[in-house]
């Protein structure tokens, strides 16, 4: 986007009075500046100026404790520039307003290697000096909930008002209840450049899963998943619900997840993963080799908060052995059968709590390493993954943190900056949660023990 074309597309809406700078923390977390519109050429300029440290902040938004971006350096400044991603429209808010996506650089005009944005267009740079493309996209899970209790509880239907009780996998009648509340998603993704397709009601009760068309442009499918989470949330709250995209909402129900289909391209536009047959190319199963080697050690992006592992629990029907399979869905890695032209691989394991530019940046870059490595994945299974002696994933936070900073594979994908950044936000988040006592703890424990 040009600064005419800034101009013209604001000139289309006069009625927008505010606009939102934002960047991408390594939560996930939208974070930035109010400016007047009449400000707005600053976004496109590189006029805007955040700290660097904004990009690590806990969970809570918290400073982290003996952070070096803010004792070494003095909390600097670093300068946000345009992604180049268009401006979009926030029209569900009680005035409308537009949203910039940014990321940001180094005084020196190098790009922050803390950024997650950059992570990701690290790895994609790699993919491109090769002569290849990744094609991408996303599913995304969540939940709608009423808000109006302290706990969450399944909302009730606008056609009989009466409160979801059951888990309604693949529902027609539930799509059809929060047609409205749907119909305006839809909407605000065609404002906002997001390619949705097909949405299902999943097995939660109030929880629906929607599809994402397949993009050659994994920059655009992780901006679309930001931007995806933050209009349904919006939009829910215009509906009288509140959305979440926490992995683990309820204990007793199905947990959310965000699933990552790809595929690669030559230069002519090819699918390399297309052999003809349901086989896939042996550059697929060295990209797969490349995801299984690389699983553990980033687990934590896939998983990056206490209540993610409730999602990974055994038996909670979420990936948690290394493994892949030919049209297995209780494997981690699975191979959709269909036309070999759309030959591809869904990587199964992240929740949808997790930041996309993040899962996305260890998913390819994954891959990348069992290419360049010319690796070969041990044997596809057959049969239920759960009931399997495999090598597993880390199944507490802790455990997973740990691999994650210890991780030798995980340089090869992210800067030192981004892994140490990283580790510090999660072993904040961790301690404070450590720290808390539970009323179940004192149910269980405060008059027995």
């Amino acid at each position: 986007m040009s600064l005419d074309d800034l101009n013209s597309w604001l000139l289309e809406r006069p009625e927008i009075e505010t606009v939102f700078a934002c960047v991408c923390d390594l939560n996930g977390t939208m974070r930035g500046k109010r400016l007047p519109v009449e400000q707005a050429m600053k976004i496109l300029d590189g006029g805007l100026r955040m700290p660097l440290s904004i990009l690590s902040l806990d969970v809570w938004g918290e400073d982290i404790e003996g952070n070096e971006l803010v004792f070494e350096t003095g909390d600097s400044d670093g300068i946000c520039d345009f992604t180049g991603r268009p401006i979009v429209l926030i029209n569900w808010t009680s005035r409308p307003s537009a949203l910039a996506m940014l990321w940001m650089r180094e005084e020196d005009g190098t790009p922050f290697s803390g950024d997650p944005r950059r992570a990701l267009a690290d790895v994609v740079d790699r993919y491109k000096a090769r002569g290849l493309t990744p094609v991408v996209a996303t599913e995304l899970e969540f939940y709608l909930y009423d808000p109006s209790d302290t706990q969450p509880q399944p909302p009730c239907s606008p056609i009989t008002e009466k409160r979801l009780g059951s888990d309604g996998a693949m529902s027609l009648d539930e799509l059809q209840h929060f047609d409205a509340f749907l119909d305006d998603v839809y909407d605000a993704c065609a404002e906002q450049g997001i390619q949705a397709d097909a949405a299902i009601s999943e097995n939660g009760a109030g929880q629906f899963e929607i599809n994402f068309v397949h993009v050659a442009d994994a920059l655009k499918a992780a901006d679309d998943a930001v931007l995806f989470k933050r209009l349904v949330r919006g939009i829910a709250r215009k509906h009288g619900f509140a959305a979440t995209f926490m992995a683990k909402p309820y204990g007793e129900r199905s947990g959310s997840g965000m699933h990552v289909h790809f595929s690669l391209e030559n230069e002519a536009g090819e699918n390399l993963f297309d052999n003809g047959g349901d086989e896939g190319t042996p550059l697929m199963l060295n990209a797969v080799a490349g995801m299984l080697a690389t699983m553990q050690e980033n687990t934590l992006v896939f998983a990056p908060h206490e209540n993610s592992y409730r999602r990974l629990m055994p038996g909670a029907h979420a990936p948690t052995g290394v493994a892949w399979g030919y049209e297995n869905r209780t494997a981690a890695i699975r191979i959709p059968g269909g036309n070999p032209k759309a030959r591809r691989i869904e990587h199964r394991v992240a929740g949808a709590d997790t930041n996309p530019y993040l899962v996305l940046a260890s998913i390819l870059g994954g891959a990348l390493v069992g290419i360049d490595g010319g690796l070969e994945p041990a044997k596809q299974i057959s049969g239920d993954a759960y009931s399997m002696k495999l090598d597993h994933l880390p199944l507490d936070w802790a455990t997973s943190i740990e691999a994650f900073r210890r991780g030798a594979q995980v340089q090869e994908i992210y800067s030192k900056r981004l892994q140490t950044m990283l580790v510090e936000s999660k072993m904040q988040e961790l301690q404070r949660f450590a720290r808390q006592v539970t009323d179940f703890e004192y149910d269980t424990y405060l008059e027995v023990v």
